[in-house]
C-alpha cells in the first residue's frame, strides 16, 4: 500500500530544520502575490521557526506540512490546516506555492490529501478557506477543487496601502466525498466520511 501521504506529484511531510531556506523564500513570494506584507525577517529567524516546527508537539488537527515534489524531492511549498473546532465540526485549511512551483498540480493535490484527511480520519463536518480577492489564482483553485463561495468580507485585509475583500470560501464532507474518492492514491479500498 502507498503511504497515505504520497499522491502522485507531492509528498506531504513534517518540516525539517533544515527546510528554513525553503520558507525563506515562500515568504517573498507570498509578498510579491499580494497576500501578506510583514517587516523583513532574518535568515535566524526562519532558522528558529524550522527548528521549532521540526520540534513541535503535533496537535492534530492544527498542523503545517511541507509539500515535497515526489519527482525532485525538493520542497515546493506548505499546507495546514489552521482554526480547528472540534465539537462545531470545521477547521480552515491553508495552502502556499513557492513562485517556481505553480501551475503543476502541487497544491491541488496537497490540499485534497489534507482534506482526505480531516474528513475520513479526523470526521470534520467542514473546511473553510479565507482567500484574498486579488488572489484569482487561489480562488481558481478552490472552486476547482469543490469549494463554494460563502460570503465576502468587504475590505477587510489591508496591504500595500489599500483595503482588499476577503472571500470566505467552504467545502462539506459529502460535497468533498462525491468531488474526490477517499482512496484516489492509495491501494485500498474508498471508505465514507463519517460527520
Amino acid at each position: 500500500m502507498t503511504s497515505f501521504w504520497t499522491g502522485k506529484r507531492v509528498r506531504l511531510r513534517g518540516i525539517e530544520p533544515d527546510d528554513w531556506i525553503a520558507f525563506m523564500r515562500f515568504a517573498v513570494d507570498e509578498e510579491r502575490l499580494g497576500d501578506l506584507l510583514q517587516t523583513p525577517r532574518s535568515a535566524e529567524g526562519f532558522r528558529t521557526w524550522a527548528k521549532e516546527q521540526a520540534a513541535a508537539k503535533s496537535d492534530g488537527d492544527c498542523f503545517v506540512l511541507a509539500i515535497e515534489a515526489v519527482g525532485t524531492g525538493k520542497i515546493v511549498s506548505s499546507v495546514g490546516s489552521h482554526h480547528a473546532d472540534p465539537r462545531a465540526g470545521w477547521f480552515e485549511c491553508g495552502v502556499t506555492v513557492g513562485a517556481d512551483h505553480r501551475g503543476k498540480g502541487y497544491a491541488a493535490e496537497a490540499v485534497v490529501m489534507v482534506l482526505r484527511f480531516m474528513f475520513a480520519e479526523r470526521r470534520y463536518h467542514k473546511c473553510q478557506a479565507r482567500i484574498s480577492a486579488h488572489n484569482e489564482a487561489s480562488l481558481a483553485l478552490h472552486r476547482r477543487l469543490g469549494f463554494v463561495e460563502e460570503g465576502r468580507l468587504r475590505d477587510h485585509v489591508f496591504f500595500a496601502g489599500r483595503h482588499h475583500d476577503l472571500v470566505l470560501m467552504g467545502m462539506l464532507a459529502d460535497e468533498f466525498a462525491e468531488l474526490h474518492s477517499m482512496s484516489e492514491h492509495l491501494d485500498c479500498p474508498s471508505t465514507t466520511p463519517r460527520t
